[in-house]
């Protein structure tokens, strides 16, 4: 904890010190006077290692693909600075997601399980995505003023810190969003700041071909849950707050939109029950829930169902279930990597070696180089004691596919 708060006040720290700016003339961007991009991208590096260390980040191969996919797909429609975009999940079941400096998207698991589908998920990705590129977070402390640059640095700080430890210590952060001084009420989030996230980010849905009604469909289904007697408010209204204008304005948006959507892909089910698998603290916590929807759709389980199942199968030790399970999926659905992966995982864990190589090796020759695919494979070649073949492997993969900058 200690580690972590210093980390990130040293990262605050970066922030006041660009105070220092007032005494030049402002040139090109005006949000470099305050943060230039190169700060911004240090002090996002600097807050996601801290909350990897501390736990707080879903360390999975199979949904951090999936995710990086989806986000490199809208990232595409940048016009400048695509690449610069890295997209990961946090343990966390609240409904919400957030944009750091330089570039880096967290996506709570809560939110996964609350999206209906690939375009709701894609749309708050696009709207985070515009939040960095319409330089937000610089534009807005430049906004207060420089006089009140350390006071922001400090807040930003307390609510960072309280956000990736989940500590009593953190109360400071719940006191300034109860206050209404939080950094991304006060300072992030301005009204005006989510009506221009949400404009660019429905243009960057139009431009992937994701459907740009999926926003405000998003925003009223948060609502719904705002409006359940006992529950408590969505975190994402809270912190992205949205108004009946705003949802009326976001649908208006869309419906200016001619291109047909593309066909939505058949990895998002799979990556959502895997998260919700993962973040599940004991296997009693979803057997009864794909129970219920087994029952409620009368004996025939949806694909991301089915594959739930399995996980849970072989989170429980029974592989041979899993497979049992997933080799007609596989069967069914050749071109999903995450299926054959989970199967190879499950004929290791139900003693059946030698077919789980041979399925790993099938599925590397449809899929070469893809990195979950290798990470299992390599992780089944060392179990079976041949640690000279995976490391020939994680070589071959590391020369051959440029690793996630960190």
């Amino acid at each position: 904890m200690r580690a972590f708060a210093l980390m990130v006040l040293t990262a605050a720290a970066t922030v006041a010190a660009a105070q220092s700016a007032n005494e030049l003339p402002d040139m090109g961007n005006p949000a470099d006077a305050v943060l230039s991009q190169g700060e911004e991208y240090r002090v996002g590096v600097m807050i996601v290692r801290g909350l990897r260390d501390q736990g707080r980040l879903v360390d999975d191969p199979e949904t951090s693909e999936y995710l990086q996919a989806l986000g490199s797909r809208l990232a595409a429609q940048v016009p400048e600075g695509g690449d610069r975009f890295r997209f990961f999940f946090v343990r966390d079941p609240s409904i919400n997601a957030f944009a750091l400096p330089g570039g880096f998207i967290g996506v709570n698991h809560g939110l996964v399980l609350a999206a209906a589908n690939e375009s709701e998920l894609a749309s708050v990705l696009a709207h985070e995505m515009a939040h960095v590129t319409q330089r937000h977070i610089a534009r807005s402390i430049r906004a207060e003023g420089r006089q009140s640059l350390a006071s922001a640095a400090a807040i930003l700080a307390a609510i960072l810190i309280g956000a990736a430890t989940g500590t009593p210590d953190a109360a400071q952060a719940g006191i300034a969003i109860a206050q209404g001084t939080a950094l991304q009420q006060r300072i992030n989030f301005t009204r005006a700041n989510e009506y221009e996230a949400d404009r660019v980010g429905i243009g960057y849905l139009a431009a992937a071909g994701f459907d740009v009604n999926a926003m405000p469909d998003f925003f009223e289904t948060l609502g719904r849950h705002a409006g359940l007697g006992g529950q408590q408010v969505p975190e994402f209204f809270q912190t992205h707050p949205v108004t009946a204008n705003r949802i009326a304005e976001s649908r208006n948006r869309a419906a200016q939109v001619r291109r047909p959507p593309q066909p939505e892909s058949e990895t998002f089910p799979l990556a959502r029950e895997r998260l919700r698998v993962i973040a599940a603290a004991e296997d009693a916590d979803v057997e009864p829930y794909y129970a219920a929807r087994r029952k409620r759709g009368g004996g025939d389980p949806e694909l991301g169902d089915r594959y739930g199942e399995a996980l849970v199968r072989l989170r429980a030790g029974d592989g041979a279930a899993a497979a049992a399970i997933l080799q007609p999926l596989v069967a069914g659905h050749e071109g999903l990597t995450l299926l054959h992966a989970t199967l190879g995982q499950a004929l290791l864990a139900a003693g059946r070696t030698d077919a789980a190589l041979a399925s790993f090796r099938h599925a590397l020759a449809l899929f070469p180089r893809n990195v979950p695919l290798s990470v299992r494979y390599a992780e089944a070649l060392m179990s079976a004691g041949r640690a000279r073949e995976a490391h020939e492997l994680l070589l071959d993969l590391f020369n051959n596919v440029p690793p996630m900058p960190e």
